[in-house]
């Protein structure tokens, strides 16, 4: 009969931020564990609240599957001698197996005869294996920051307190860490004193519900924003969506009450940013909008608790937020003393990095990779000036009181001084964008100077941290390189600007090296920076849908032109869905294949004797002039339709002649003309590498 089966980690309060990743981790090791346990199970469910981490599996079977398997064994030649008689390798593997040698039966592998032995093996029972399996779960889980407690050596996201399983109605029984499992656990810290005992597991969430715990997040998560919505509507607002916000207060509390709080006149005069700033990142409060999106002067936030004193809660928050946008009102006020800048000379006394220098220093690196790139772009006059001044002011802002206590706001605060200071709107802008894009799926910069010293600042942090040795490992990247190079590769697509990649590492390398701050040569660490660029444009083809080998060929010829490089793929991927593809790739490879290995020679005309080889070499001169064209152009399609012309002279020559002939002279020129056919075919890509 099959039972359900609930594990509950009682804990300290755990970090809201640990908490998603923690139950993924439960739920794949639960699924992994019980798999190779064979041990079914009709459903299996993760809860979670800042004291708990709780799994239950409903419908567990009370035994295992028996096991009846094949094994293979030695081959019949070292199983059995002349004579037939097993050896001592058929008689170790048969006793190996829990089985006689006489049951040991032959079967072919490969065109290989094999001894193999059926194992069977009768399930045990489930209650027998849950011990185990609970302690295995406990111990699989891993956090960013875990902690030690007492004189224990075992790691956990904070102090373990109590452990409740059950089977059925029947206690799982294992110690763990000093405690014994039981069937007790505990409610809310505040308004349920006495603890919960549970009968079974699905007796669970109800138990807990008569505690105020709401253990289900996906229950919390829904009531939440039914509470928020109320709030919002009863002063004519609603509060935007914030996937992350809402996700974090979700597991912040056990038994929510959303609450609504006013924030005072005098301070909505303040820049959106800087109120709520202090309000999300600070506070996790929600702001309140107009239904035109105008912020209105309210928040909401969220209680761990009942409705008790719910007012003095509310004028405990408003109190707190007021003091924060006090000191945020002062520090705009005070940064607007000093024109911006005059703040970037500070900069120096900011050490960016230690091997790297000082924040002063990059900016000078920002403002020289800056005018390469744009000159690179073309960009002239007035253009050159509003990047070059956006880089000079890009980081001002990092001295200032409001960025000192508010980092989140660096960038917003720079732009919004830089209008007060008078800067051009272009200026203002650029320095509001250059950080852009911060995360994934973020807004990308607009502007030609946004989108040039974005670009830069990635470009250098990255370049920076290659130079010292510094590179994202496994799961592992405390500098978020990946992230800032996928922003890179996100504006140049977004541009469509064509630049060359190696360049711009080489120029970036080259104000290191004038600073004197680059301890790994240029020739060491260009060849990972590329490699680490064309990962992350393989992971956005990828992303769009593109097939695995597709990107792989497309990018086999080149990824330094992101924009090209990307073409190439796209129209790859068309066009290898169509018919004609098959034969295209066919002549490729032919050719290919006779070429490899030869060394280039330069094709002679006037020594093809044989009418096709004539034809063919004919067919490409009249195209070769307007192919180079398109593919200069980047016009991959034409490129593909001019080589693809190719296909049926190639087709007839195979028909036609040998190509390796005894005839060195024939035979080299035969292979220049093929090889003239390999750079027109592959123009989008090393087709050989498609499956």
């Amino acid at each position: 009969m099959a039972n359900d089966f609930l594990l509950e980690i009682g804990t300290e309060e755990i970090p809201a931020k640990f908490s998603p990743g923690a139950m993924t981790q439960l739920e794949e090791q639960a699924l992994k564990r019980l798999a190779e346990l064979r041990l079914p199970f009709t459903e299996l469910k993760i809860f979670a609240t800042p004291r708990r981490l709780a799994l239950i599996v409903r419908g567990l079977e009370e035994r295992q599957v028996d096991l009846s398997m094949e094994v293979k064994g030695p081959a019949v030649k070292a199983a059995y001698d002349a004579s037939g008689a097993p050896t001592k390798a058929a008689q170790g593997f048969a006793r190996g197996q829990g089985v006689s040698v006489e049951d040991l039966f032959v079967q072919e592998l490969n065109g290989v005869p094999y001894v193999f032995a059926c194992k069977s093996e009768i399930g045990l029972e489930t209650k027998a294996l849950l011990p185990q399996l609970a302690k295995d779960l406990i111990n699989s889980l891993h956090f960013p920051k875990p902690m030690r407690w007492g004189d224990l050596d075992f790691h956990f996201a904070r102090p373990i307190r109590w452990i409740a399983s059950l089977y059925g109605t029947e206690v799982v029984p294992f110690e763990f860490v000093g405690l014994k499992s039981g069937r007790i656990s505990r409610g809310h810290r505040t308004l349920a004193t006495d603890v919960v005992s549970f009968g079974q597991p699905s007796d669970y969430q109800e138990a807990l519900r008569g505690v105020f715990v709401i253990v289900d997040p996906v229950e919390r998560k829904a009531e939440i924003q039914a509470q928020i919505q109320v709030l919002a509507e009863s002063v004519g607002g609603e509060v935007p969506e914030d996937d992350e916000l809402l996700s974090e207060v979700i597991h912040l509390v056990e038994y929510p009450t959303a609450l609504l709080g006013e924030v005072a006149p005098r301070y909505m005069d303040l820049p959106e940013p800087v109120i709520t700033t202090p309000m999300r990142e600070h506070q996790r409060y929600f702001p309140v909008r107009a239904l035109n999106g105008k912020l209105l002067p309210y928040f909401i936030t969220v209680r761990n608790g009942d409705t008790f004193a719910l007012d003095t809660v509310k004028a405990g928050n408003e109190k707190v937020l007021k003091a924060r946008l006090e000191d945020a009102a002062f520090y705009y006020r005070e940064d607007q003393k000093t024109p911006l800048a005059e703040l970037v000379a500070k900069l120096g006394k900011i050490v960016y990095h230690e091997k790297l220098g000082t924040v002063e220093q990059r900016v000078e690196r920002l403002r020289g990779l800056s005018r390469f790139m744009a000159n690179k772009l073309e960009f002239r006059g007035a253009q050159l000036e509003v990047i070059d001044r956006t880089a000079l002011l890009a980081k001002a802002d990092l001295v200032t009181l409001m960025v000192s206590d508010f980092p989140e706001l660096q960038g917003i605060m720079g732009a919004d001084y830089a209008r007060a200071s008078g800067e051009k709107p272009e200026v203002c802008q650029g320095i509001l964008e250059h950080y852009q894009p911060r995360f994934t799926g973020d807004e990308l910069p607009v502007s030609d100077a946004g989108r040039v010293v974005s670009f830069s600042d990635k470009l250098d942090a990255i370049v920076g941290a290659f130079s010292i040795g510094i590179q994202p490992t496994g799961s592992q990247d405390p500098y978020a390189l990946r992230r800032q190079a996928q922003g890179i590769v996100a504006i140049l697509l977004d541009s469509k600007w064509n630049v060359s990649l190696t360049e711009l590492l080489q120029e970036s390398y080259r104000a290191f090296e004038v600073q004197g701050t680059s301890p790994l040569p240029l020739e060491e660490i260009l060849p990972l920076l590329q490699d680490f660029f064309q990962q992350r444009l393989r992971f956005v083809l990828q992303e769009q849908g593109l097939r695995y080998d597709t990107v792989e060929a497309a990018l086999a010829i080149g990824s330094d032109e992101i924009n090209r490089a990307v073409k190439r793929a796209r129209v790859l991927s068309e066009k290898r869905n169509e018919e004609p593809f098959i034969p295209y790739v066919q002549a490729y490879t032919r050719c290919f294949n006779l070429t490899k290995k030869e060394t280039p020679q330069v094709l002679n005309p006037a020594l093809l004797v044989d009418a096709t080889e004539i034809a063919l070499e004919n067919a490409i001169s009249l195209r070769r002039a307007r192919f180079d064209q398109t593919l200069e152009r980047g016009n991959y399609v034409m490129a593909y339709s001019l080589a693809e012309e190719l296909v049926p002279h190639i087709e007839a020559l195979f028909q036609a002649v040998m190509i390796m002939v005894d005839d060195e002279a024939l035979k080299r020129n035969r292979l220049a003309l093929l090889r003239e056919c390999v750079e027109m075919l592959g123009c989008l890509g090393d087709l050989n590498v498609l499956a």
